[in-house]
């Protein structure tokens, strides 16, 4: 392989049933084999945060997860909070119902608020492309764009489906090269995640990220 595709891979474990063990094993192998982050539930910041004091790993969590379908102000204290526990990274659900009924300001508005609590923090929207059609996720993604999104995410994980290739090549219609994308949601093996990266997705979401890099 002529890239270090550990550096490309968020090590997620967003399990409601995640234990604090299992928290500190996932940072431990981040740190290990060289992960660019960990990807942990609100609850776990501070824990990973400090299990990580010492690595090059980031800390990323998630906002509004996973159904993105809470109050604005419900994911402006969550994002506050996890900044506040020690995130570096933040990855936030789009409010699909918002999208679906054509309301793209409040979609707009949202990013920003939560954007603006962030500062220089890198900021993902999860788009959870399974919800949508060919036209939505170009919608979806045009927004995350003009809202300031560091990044757009194919998925949470929890929906009807994951990353697809298919996905990510529209989704880099409207990224182009100033906005990022994270494929994420069934990536198992090293192959496809190599696929997603030469697609152009800067970042791949994995709890398979050992199997991967082993």
């Amino acid at each position: 392989m002529s890239f270090n595709l550990a550096s490309f891979i968020d090590h997620t474990l967003l399990s409601p049933t995640a234990t604090e063990k299992d928290i500190v094993k996932l940072c431990a192998e981040a740190d290990n084999y060289g992960f660019f982050s960990v990807c942990v539930n609100s609850c776990y910041v501070r824990l990973a945060a400090e299990e990580l004091s010492a690595s090059k790993a980031h800390i990323a969590s998630v906002i509004g997860f996973p159904l993105g379908a809470m109050s604005t102000k419900a994911k402006i204290a969550e994002a506050d909070y996890c900044l506040t526990e020690g995130a570096d990274e933040l990855d936030m659900v789009m409010n699909l119902g918002y999208l679906k009924s054509g309301s793209v300001q409040s979609v707009v508005d949202e990013i920003k608020s939560i954007k603006k609590v962030m500062g220089k923090h890198i900021l993902k929207v999860i788009l959870e492309t399974a919800y949508l059609s060919t036209d939505e996720i170009l919608l979806a993604s045009t927004l995350s764009k003009d809202a300031g999104a560091d990044f757009i995410k194919t998925s949470t994980g929890f929906g009807p489906g994951g990353a697809t290739f298919e996905a990510v090549k529209i989704m880099k219609e409207v990224a182009g090269d100033s906005m990022r994308i994270k494929a994420s949601g069934g990536i198992r093996d090293a192959a496809t995640a190599t696929q997603y990266i030469a697609l152009g997705a800067s970042r791949i979401g994995t709890s398979s990220g050992v199997k991967m890099v082993e």
